[in-house]
């Protein structure tokens, strides 16, 4: 059970990851690496690093700062406070789970943060950085 929990939380960990834009980024290449942290695992997932290109379109649109839901999963508060967008997201149904994340930008071209899900008396902490490798290619 807890090896398929922490699948489905690991999805959503990800979709973290590759949705941030929002408060003065700059479009282009980004290259964001995430750690997951989850007590009680019998292993330490590897840390993986992955390229996304935001495009200008992208980066203008607020609600890609936070993780697109998947599932029963559901954005329920979004604020921006200078460099720092916060957000809570809550998942019914098999997988009931609720957390919260935070980003804190750094300039337009690197930006920090982290997500904590808690779900049937376990917490995953999702800590991510990124930084801007140029132009798309």
């Amino acid at each position: 059970m807890k090896a398929k929990l922490f699948a489905a939380l690991l999805v959503l960990a990800f979709a973290a990851t590759s949705a941030q834009a929002g408060s003065g980024m700059k479009d282009g290449l980004w290259e964001i690496a995430t750690t997951i942290e989850m007590p009680g695992l019998p292993f330490q997932p590897p840390p993986v690093t992955m390229n996304h290109c935001y495009t200008k379109e992208d980066v203008q649109d607020q609600k890609k700062v936070v993780p697109e839901p998947e599932g029963d999963c559901k954005v329920t508060s979004l604020k921006t406070t200078g460099s720092k967008v916060t957000w809570q997201i809550v998942c019914t149904g098999k997988n009931a789970a609720k957390g919260e994340g935070e980003i804190t930008f750094k300039g337009d071209s690197a930006y920090e943060g982290a997500m904590k899900m808690d779900t049937e008396g376990m917490t995953m902490t999702s800590r991510y950085s990124a930084k801007r490798l140029g132009p798309c290619k």
